[in-house]
């Protein structure tokens, strides 16, 4: 599919100390079939796209131009279907884990650009950014009775880094907590998942949506793929790391608030039963979601939940089935104090 590009609006970050570099850019622009899109800019080079349809990141590229997430090739752009690929934003459901219809209703609702957000704890100085949030309409409130405010900051930092920090406040005015579910859905884009492996996960307990949520414990060193997949890993660890041997590159994936990883590919037959999906396109994506999905988030009254995830790609150093450690050292200085229950101000 094509759409028109109409851009509409450029905006600039707080310039880089490095006198000689771009300014990061957040420019707003129309999208395939005209839905609105945002488009980060990170003064090296690197990118993200973010359709205000579902909150969703659709692209996420590095300085040298290289797509990092997987957008499938039959993916409808067009309400109310949720965008295949990229990463969709499962709330206030994930999956078939409640009433509602699979991974909730924010990933195919219209966000709003927050003119206004609350401040926040973390730095942006040299971050291309850009502030959503999601109300419920008259129409959600029937199906999912709850007042609330989501709030998501999608920030590109200046290595390429991708950062999603989602804020969600009860404001229930007849004083009910609720509860929900959650998870970023995120789909990389992989050369050839028989070439990948994912690290972080060995020897954890996770529930097999094969097996009809059967709780399992995961043997072996490291995870590879030689067949359908769907399993919702449980107390993970705060960092996980993607290898691919083929393009000798290594995502490292960092969470806060979210205890769950939800490790999913669909394999060749259900690959072919999904419309919005190419036949052979599950050979080149994997997905590897931080979530909470075993205990739900339960909220009060002018509570607010933080769950933050942030994404890297780096050139695999790998040996001795380790990550680069100084490059792995260096990510560790960004640090984590979200993930709490917090009272709003």
């Amino acid at each position: 599919m094509s759409g028109e590009k109409e851009k509409s609006t450029v905006t600039s970050a707080p310039p880089s100390p490095s006198p000689s570099s771009v300014a990061p850019s957040v420019e707003f622009s129309k999208g395939i079939n005209g839905l609105q899109k945002v488009i980060l800019r990170e003064s090296r080079g690197s990118s993200a796209e973010v359709y205000l349809y579902g909150g969703h990141v659709t692209s996420w590229k590095n300085d040298h131009g290289e797509e990092l997430l997987f957008l499938s090739s039959k993916a409808i752009f067009k309400p109310p279907k949720a965008i295949r690929g990229g990463i969709p934003i499962c709330f206030p459901q994930f999956a078939s884990h409640g009433t509602l219809d699979q991974h909730g209703f924010a990933r195919n609702r219209f966000w709003a650009v927050d003119e206004d957000p609350p401040p926040f704890p973390t730095n942006t100085l040299n971050k291309a950014f850009v502030d959503l949030i999601l109300k419920p309409s008259e129409e959600d409130m029937k199906i999912w009775p709850h007042s609330f405010e989501y709030r998501l900051r999608i920030a590109l930092g200046p290595g390429g880094d991708l950062m999603l920090t989602s804020r969600i406040r009860n404001t229930n005015s007849d004083g009910k907590p609720f509860s929900f579910t959650f998870a970023y859905h995120t789909y990389f884009s992989v050369s050839d998942i028989s070439e990948v492996r994912v690290e972080g996960l060995e020897t954890l307990d996770y529930l097999d949506n094969l097996q009809n949520k059967e709780r399992f414990t995961e043997q072996g060193d490291a995870l590879t793929f030689e067949s359908e997949v769907d399993k919702i890993y449980l107390s993970t660890p705060t960092k996980i790391a993607i290898i691919d041997h083929e393009k000798k590159r290594t995502f490292v994936l960092r969470k806060d608030g979210l205890p769950d990883a939800v490790v999913w590919n669909p394999w060749d037959k259900k690959a072919k039963a999904m419309a919005d999906f190419g036949d052979d396109e599950y050979k080149h994506m994997l997905c590897v979601e931080a979530a909470a999905v075993e205990k739900a988030v339960t909220l009060k009254p002018g509570e607010e939940w933080k769950g933050r995830l942030e994404l890297s790609a780096v050139p695999s150093s790998y040996c001795s089935g380790q990550l680069d450690p100084q490059r792995v050292a260096c990510c560790d200085n960004y640090g984590f104090v979200d993930g709490k229950v917090s009272q709003a101000k």
